[in-house]
């Protein structure tokens, strides 16, 4: 019998990309290594190689809403992306509000010890893996 397949959840800037997984029951999330932005290829060979080593079946990202709800730039910005990883790795690709996860993961990462440099470096994951775990949540509930 095969585990369920992992769930990735990508927490997308212009610099750098907030990587995190799900555990393969899907009830978990965990951060992994940021990926630095250097072009679409590299990109999109650093995602490829996220998917095959953790059998990833499905991807959430980040959807930046206005604090209102409202959709922005940033918002169609992620509508692309989106649609260009569904084409690219043909697997599922869900949107979800990540208006409160960048504040979120800066006020967690200010209760630990950890200097501003490397909360900083930090804040992406935990953005990543705080999307992951309330889409998780989310999707356990309906």
């Amino acid at each position: 019998m095969s585990l369920p397949r992992r769930i990735l959840a990508l927490d997308v800037g212009s610099r750098r990309i907030g990587v995190a997984v799900s555990d393969p029951l899907g009830i978990t999330a965990q951060g992994l290594d940021t990926i630095h932005r250097q072009n679409k290829r590299r990109d999109w060979e650093a995602l490829r190689q996220v998917i095959e080593k953790y059998d990833v079946a499905e991807i959430v990202v980040g959807l930046p809403l206005r604090l209102t709800g409202a959709e922005g730039t940033q918002s169609e910005k992620m509508r692309l992306f989106a649609d260009d990883l569904k084409k690219h790795f043909g697997l599922p690709v869900n949107l979800w509000d990540e208006r409160w996860t960048s504040v979120e993961a800066n006020r967690l990462l200010r209760e630990t010890n950890l200097s501003i440099e490397k909360r900083g470096k930090a804040v992406d994951r935990m953005a990543a893996i705080l999307i992951l775990q309330s889409w998780l949540e989310a999707r356990a509930s309906r």
